[in-house]
């Protein structure tokens, strides 16, 4: 393990399996794009980021390369490199770009997310068992290349042996219907359907990623009601927040909010 670790990156959930915080760092190259001048760096924020304690790296390379570019994901797999005990995890849809990345890459995971090309964000998971037909090659080829597949999902308990059926190690929950519901009177409502996906998730022996909109204001009480969460994937809010605190404190916050979560 890496020295310079955050001694909040020890926190442990009740399955003892440890939740990793991977950063999505596709809002740098956002920014950075609006000029010409390489700022800022998306190598320099991933290497802070990992630096703080974080165990991964996410990017979602779209098509239209408005933020993460391919010279992007390729460096990234490089430095990558330096940090056995951290994770790359490229998401996008596999039926345009995201297959080649893993061809030539095989990150350690891959998340297929059902992005349309023009899609401003990711809003929806996948149909199963009506996409099952087109995933199952792919999710296929990415075993045979040594790379664990993710599946984007909503909070559907009843979808999660088609995932499982389909072979994928792992699903991600989309997780913006419970950021929207937070502190709302839905807020509980809302919570026990990703509590019971989870479950179902887990009966299928399937390990549970979450994303979208979490936050340091949400993300533990998210943890505490989900079991068995190995990794959230968090981008917006947390270059949003190291704006304002920097990497390495915004990183430290993230990971002592999981640590809150798993606190007796």
């Amino acid at each position: 393990m890496n020295p310079l670790l955050a001694p909040e990156a020890s926190a442990v959930h009740s399955h003892g399996q440890r939740c990793a915080l991977s950063v999505n760092v596709n809002k740098v190259a956002l920014l950075r794009n609006t000029r010409h001048l390489g700022i800022p760096g998306v190598l320099r924020a991933a290497e802070a980021c990992l630096l703080a304690g974080a165990q991964g790296i996410t990017v979602h390379p779209r098509p239209d390369e408005r933020h993460i570019r391919p010279a992007d994901v390729r460096e990234l797999a490089a430095l990558m490199k330096q940090w056995p005990h951290a994770e790359y995890n490229i998401e996008g849809n596999p039926t345009q770009n995201l297959m080649d990345y893993v061809r030539e890459l095989r990150p350690h995971q891959v998340t297929f997310v059902p992005d349309s090309e023009d899609q401003f964000t990711s809003d929806h998971g996948w149909n199963l068992p009506a996409d099952r037909e087109r995933l199952a090659p792919l999710i296929a080829e990415c075993q045979s290349l040594g790379v664990r597949v993710s599946l984007f999902m909503d909070p559907l308990p009843e979808a999660m042996a088609h995932v499982a059926a389909l072979g994928a190690e792992r699903i991600e929950l989309y997780t913006e219907t419970f950021a929207s519901a937070f502190g709302t009177a839905r807020e509980a409502e809302v919570l026990a359907g990703f509590t019971r996906t989870a479950e179902a998730a887990l009966a299928q022996g399937l390990g549970i990623n979450a994303g979208h909109d979490l936050n340091r204001d949400n993300l533990s009480l998210f943890l505490r009601a989900v079991p068995g969460v190995r990794e959230v994937s968090i981008g917006h809010a947390l270059i949003a927040d190291a704006l304002e605190l920097g990497y390495t404190e915004t990183v430290r916050e993230y990971l002592r909010s999981i640590q809150r979560a798993y606190a007796a």
